[in-house]
């Protein structure tokens, strides 16, 4: 449309100079009225032409730019790998009964993944567990804790390694080898704790109870909305609010329907 505003202001200017180029040898007074009245109906054209463009330029950019701050966002939302439960804190031992579940693309690799404990008193860092192994048809991978045999009392657990969480506050992060790819915080921290966590802490769960993702699909960036104490604790099982990524027709069929709904009435491109 930009382009076709372009054209039409040239040619207008064009025919304009062209007329007055001719008659520019001898011009008459009636002559020179005549050009101006001239001038003066293609100005307005021009004018009329360029604000139904910025009409129509502001009523279409601006619901494309919405459509494509929720895709932005969607993609953030939806990004895995995420922890998607935490069960730290054990009625009793905790020995061979805490876990950490994770939710990715199914049959995707964990390799290079580490997760990591941070001390809310003072940073420190650890345990810390290298992972290895696939993420199951369904996109979940759970890491068990060792009652020291090499065996756990977790359910569907895809590794074993030992280790033992704090109860809170203290934070749990995911990370390459590079960066921290997901992160809980948990329980009431103070003033000079450190928070590892994303936006502000989940609440810590009672012996018994574990730490989980409303939908182990879904991230906001805050802990507080996205974890919710669990009483019976679910590894190797998920709430999912997964939705499909767009396909291209789709996506293009979304914007198209944008466009017409934003499209002033009586508006021709």
């Amino acid at each position: 449309m930009i382009e076709t505003v372009k054209q039409t202001v040239m040619q207008t200017v064009m025919q304009t100079v062209k007329q007055a180029g001719h008659s520019a040898v001898h011009p008459t007074a009636l002559q020179r009225t005549e050009h101006l009245k001239e001038s003066i109906r293609r100005s307005r054209k021009v004018s009329r032409v360029a604000r139904t463009a910025r009409r129509s330029s502001s009523a279409f950019i601006l619901p494309i730019a919405a459509l494509m701050g929720l895709i932005s966002a969607a993609n953030v939302a939806f990004a895995v790998p995420l922890i998607s439960e935490i069960y730290y804190d054990a009625v009793g031992s905790d020995n061979g009964q805490g876990f950490v579940e994770l939710y990715g693309d199914p049959g995707s690799s964990v390799d290079g993944l580490f997760i990591e404990g941070v001390n809310g008193a003072n940073g420190s860092l650890g345990p810390t567990i290298a992972l290895i192994g696939i993420f199951g048809p369904e996109g979940i991978f759970v890491v068990a804790d060792d009652v020291g045999d090499g065996s756990s009392e977790v359910a569907n657990s895809d590794q074993i390694a030992n280790f033992d969480f704090q109860n809170g506050p203290d934070s749990i992060v995911l990370r390459d080898a590079g960066q921290v790819l997901d992160a809980v915080g948990y329980g009431s921290f103070g003033v000079t704790d450190v928070f590892a966590g994303e936006g502000n802490p989940a609440p810590d769960a009672p012996a018994g109870s574990s730490l989980a993702r409303a939908f182990a699909d879904f991230d906001t960036d805050d802990n507080a909305v996205d974890f919710e104490i669990r009483e019976i604790p679910s590894p190797g099982t998920a709430l999912l609010l997964s939705v499909p990524e767009p396909q291209p027709i789709a996506m293009l069929t979304l914007g198209l329907l944008v466009l017409a709904k934003a499209r002033p009435a009586g508006a021709r491109y």
